[in-house]
């Protein structure tokens, strides 16, 4: 009998009253659950998205191409076009004025137009109307090798410009640095162009620097190196951080891009017959330069007869020394002196008249040399190497310029004359092509302008000249 009753009270928890269910909140236990198909609700959703898109795209693309044929109607009012293309009567194109007119006012207030394709395609139908069409590109590409008219004279006038050395002389603008009241005999230019420095015979040294330079222009430092000394060459090193300074006195001088001492050449023994035995010159200095390849050497020479070559670490003893001699063996003095653009060769000019070059490792002997280059008793002022190293150069206190080449040391291959020159310092040089050589010419106070004459290397034509000033001046 107990069974029964334990069986219905299993019944009675499993099917709980409904009244009772639903006043306690169960009424939703009996339910059967819900099923679910996700992916037809997924495949639904993104039918629903792409019909979507689809219609949205379609008519942003009606919208462009009315649009597009407003624009086209306000641009080509009169065209054959415009009127084949309206549909209705007068009537019709009466409204699509009005919008044009619309779009008019509203221009100035949101910038609205067509696409450029569509714009394209406007100038492709109506091309007799449209001014543009000359100076925008519309085809295929052009087949290669084609060149314009146009194309043709530029590349004339750029061929033009190459054949004509005088167009690369750079003489477009011009300032006047007032350095004193004295001769200007010195000028250095820093390897970058940024600096300058020039020195006179009122015996001052002058730094000018193009990038802090004021409308005033002024020199940022003035100093006098060599006391009351003339300064006769000034010139920066390959690297441009050092200076080396050669004035009157027996002592040449290196400074710092901002003027302070480096180094000072000794002074040799003036009572030593032998002046290969003296550690420095006893003379007056005459030229000097730098070695081209060597940042630490450069080369000096003076009144006592001799080239001598320096470093820069080593203050206290030259590191070569070349004696010029005269056919009869005797001591000449030499007024200028230069290194090869390769720093092989090294070359003086002396005053008698004669050029003496020798190879940088053998000092007793000259390799190339010519007694009567210039005229005896004359300073020859320069000597230049052309940056082929076949040719070169040298103006003489004869009033003349001339070119040699080295292997045939006869005689000049060209000569210049009546270039007055009243310096011992008066240079000349190569343009960095090797086509044209440069020269300038003095004047006594009064006598005119100096000048600057462009030679053409190949025929000594002269080419070009420039006024400097009107003063006595030195290149």
């Amino acid at each position: 009998m107990e069974a029964p009753g334990a069986a219905g009270d299993a019944a009675t928890l499993a099917g709980p009253d409904p009244e009772l269910a639903a006043t306690m909140g169960f009424s939703g236990f009996g339910k059967k659950a819900r099923t679910f198909d996700l992916e037809a609700m997924f495949e639904q959703t993104r039918r629903t998205a792409v019909e979507r898109s689809r219609k949205i795209l379609e008519a942003r693309e009606r919208e462009k191409e009315d649009q597009a044929e407003k624009e086209f109607r306000c641009l080509q009012p009169d065209s054959p076009a415009s009127a084949s293309s309206a549909i209705g009567a007068e009537s019709t194109l009466t409204p699509r004025d009005a919008a044009c007119s619309e779009s008019e006012d509203s221009s100035d207030e949101e910038l609205t137009g067509p696409s450029v394709q569509s714009q394209t395609s406007a100038r492709g139908q109506n091309e007799d109307t449209d001014d543009d069409d000359d100076e925008e590109f519309i085809g295929p590409p052009l087949p290669p090798g084609f060149k314009d008219s146009d194309d043709d004279h530029d590349d004339d006038d750029i061929q033009e410009e190459d054949n004509n050395p005088v167009k690369k002389i750079p003489d477009s603008h011009e300032i006047t640095l007032q350095h004193g009241t004295k001769t200007v005999s010195a000028l250095g230019l820093d390897p970058s162009g940024a600096r300058l420095v020039t020195g006179g015979y009122d015996y001052d040294v002058k730094f000018w620097d193009f990038a802090g330079m004021d409308a005033s222009l002024q020199a940022f430092r003035s100093l006098q190196p060599c006391e009351c000394h003339q300064i006769k060459s000034l010139q920066y090193s390959s690297t441009g951080d050092v200076i080396l300074v050669v004035s009157g006195n027996s002592q040449a001088k290196v400074l710092d891009r901002d003027g302070f001492p480096v180094m000072e050449c000794i002074k040799g023994d003036q009572y030593i017959v032998d002046m290969t035995n003296t550690k420095g010159h006893t003379a007056m200095l005459n030229s000097g330069c730098w070695h081209p390849k060597v940042k630490e050497e450069f080369l000096t020479c003076s009144n006592d007869g001799t080239v001598r070559t320096w470093d820069v670490n080593n203050e206290k003893k030259h590191k070569g020394v070349f004696k010029p001699r005269s056919v009869q063996g005797k001591r000449v003095i030499p007024t200028t002196c230069t290194y090869s653009r390769d720093g092989k060769l090294i070359a003086a000019g002396c005053q008698d008249g004669s050029i003496q070059i020798w190879d940088k490792n053998m000092s007793v002997h000259t390799k190339f040399h010519c007694r009567q280059a210039h005229a005896p008793g004359t300073d020859t002022s320069c000597l230049t190497f052309s940056y082929d190293g076949t040719a070169l150069a040298s103006r003489g206190g004869d009033d003349t310029l001339k070119i040699w080449d080295i292997r045939q040391f006869k005689k000049p291959l060209n000569s210049a004359e009546r270039l007055s020159s009243f310096f011992p310092m008066t240079d000349c040089c190569f343009s960095p092509d090797d086509k044209i050589l440069v020269t300038g010419t003095s004047v006594k106070k009064g006598g005119g302008s100096g000048k600057l004459f462009f030679f053409d290397r190949e025929t000594f034509q002269k080419l070009y000249e420039i006024d400097v000033t009107n003063a006595v001046m030195t290149y």
